[in-house]
């Protein structure tokens, strides 16, 4: 038995496990959806943005249908559109920069934290200007942004501020949920997230009743709220469905548990690694949910490459920053004009990390980097 699972693969995400424990609540929660009839914006979808946004200590939640749409209607909705300006960081997945160019508005980047792998806040300051009209701060691989200088700097220049908590759903600044903290928070239920559905599926939450019926408007092809045939604006089609709604709501009651495991694992990782490599910088006032943990190293993709051979997953979060993707070669920017965000991106790695993740598996990832240094 114990060679059989020395030879299994050990994946970034373990998907199958989970369904394997909650098989008969979200089998029984889609069964229940499946004879009602009812599967777009229905029951389960309003329970969702209920619970959601409580959970967050948010006024209101609306369920769409991506992380990427949540992203695309806060903009929208805050009315940020054409010749308009978006700072954000350049060290995070493309959906944060492609949403500001999808409203026709230009992405303006500034470099990130060493420690933190956030945007600077003291590096904002010069790239404002009179077009500058939002921040959208990214809470990535699950730690909380510094939210305080970063909502300082909103206030001191009137400019709206979008969490991109897409990774972060339970990550906490100063005992503030993110998400909550921000005109809107974003969230997404990707299948691999740490709440995550079986498709895409996303939420914004938000402390403005205007925001939040805006949202509801948008997401449902600009309709009105009680007369879906009449439109005061273009919007989208992207609404949350009710089997998605269904799963996570199931789901959701495990989140808390499960970002506990993920902070235990988490935290052997840094105790058995820290003396071969950069771990995950972990700060007093805000928490830290694992949807990535991330080491650096200058031999990364050696590492990558052994731990391949001994049937051990890795992924690289982000081989190539956002301003150097040919996407975005049009904002003219050049390598070296972010030189932190490129020293990073050449030098992190992530290991595996689940919150069914068992001992022996993460003692196999331990033991591989531990011999991959002896071998060097």
């Amino acid at each position: 038995m114990n060679e059989r699972r020395r030879k299994q693969k050990i994946p970034m995400v373990h998907l199958k496990k989970e369904m394997d424990l909650l098989r008969d609540p979200i089998y029984k929660a889609v069964q229940e959806v499946l004879e009602s009839g009812s599967y777009i914006l229905g029951n389960k979808g309003k329970e969702l943005e209920s619970k959601v946004s409580r959970y967050v200590e948010a006024a209101y939640g609306a369920g769409v249908a991506s992380g990427t749409d949540a992203l695309v209607l806060s903009l929208e909705a805050l009315g940020i559109g054409e010749g308009d300006e978006v700072i954000t960081t350049p060290f995070t997945f493309f959906a944060t920069a492609e949403a500001i160019v999808r409203v026709g508005a230009k992405p303006v980047f500034v470099d990130i934290n060493p420690n933190t792998y956030h945007i600077q806040p003291s590096n904002i300051y010069n790239a404002l200007n009179a077009k500058t009209k939002a921040i959208i701060v990214v809470h990535l691989f699950g730690h909380a942004a510094n939210m305080d200088e970063i909502m300082q700097i909103a206030k001191e220049y009137g400019l709206r501020v979008i969490e991109d908590a897409c990774q972060a759903i339970g990550t906490e600044y100063k005992g503030k949920r993110v998400g909550a903290i921000g005109d809107v928070g974003c969230f997404s239920f990707y299948p691999s997230k740490n709440l995550g559905g079986v498709g895409d599926g996303g939420m914004v939450v938000t402390n403005s009743q205007d925001v939040y019926e805006k949202i509801c408007e948008l997401r449902n092809h600009g309709s009105e709220k009680n007369n879906k045939y009449k439109h005061s604006t273009i919007g989208y089609n992207s609404r949350l469905d009710e089997l998605q709604a269904a799963i996570l709501l199931e789901k959701l009651k495990y989140l808390d548990d499960f970002l506990i495991k993920r902070r235990e694992i988490a935290r052997r990782y840094t105790e058995e690694l820290n003396q071969f490599v950069k771990t995950p910088s972990i700060y007093l006032n805000r928490t830290h949910t694992f949807h990535q943990y991330c080491i650096e190293l200058d031999n990364r993709d050696e590492l990558a490459s052994y731990l391949i051979r001994q049937n051990i997953a890795t992924a690289i979060y982000y081989p190539i920053p956002l301003h150097l993707q040919q996407a975005f070669l049009n904002l003219n920017y050049k390598k070296g004009d972010f030189p932190i965000a490129e020293k990073i991106s050449n030098k992190i790695l992530a290991l595996p990390i689940y919150p069914l993740m068992d001992q022996m598996e993460q003692d196999k990832v331990i033991k591989a980097i531990k011999e991959f240094f002896q071998t060097i």
